[in-house]
């Protein structure tokens, strides 16, 4: 694999991890202005945020699919390179989701 392609990995991992952590700490700022506890909205808001941070981290879902149908038809390199992005946007996104966790205290 290329230098090109390890960047790659990296923007997706980077984006899907900044778009949990900047959603749910951006997001929880609204209970300030309301009742509630922020640091239960920021765990809530890192729940539901992680699927749409792996899309963010794909770049859009119709190039990704399209790239991974012409993968299937011959360019296997293609089809590599889509799985280990959407692979680096879903660690990404768990690294996130997981460091939310932590500063809210846990799970429920």
């Amino acid at each position: 694999m290329t230098a090109a392609f390890g960047g790659d990995l990296l923007l997706a991992f980077f984006t899907a991890f900044g778009v949990v952590i900047g959603g749910a700490v951006i997001g929880s700022l609204a209970t300030l202005l309301t009742t509630g506890s922020p640091l239960h909205t920021m765990y809530t808001l890192a729940q539901s945020v992680k699927v749409w941070a792996v899309v963010v981290a794909m770049g859009g879902t119709f190039p990704a699919i399209r790239a991974l149908e012409s993968g299937l038809g011959g360019e296997f390199l293609v089809l590599v390179r889509q799985v280990g992005t959407i692979l680096a946007g879903f660690s990404g996104a768990y690294c996130g989701y997981w460091i939310i966790t932590l500063i809210a205290g846990g799970g429920e």
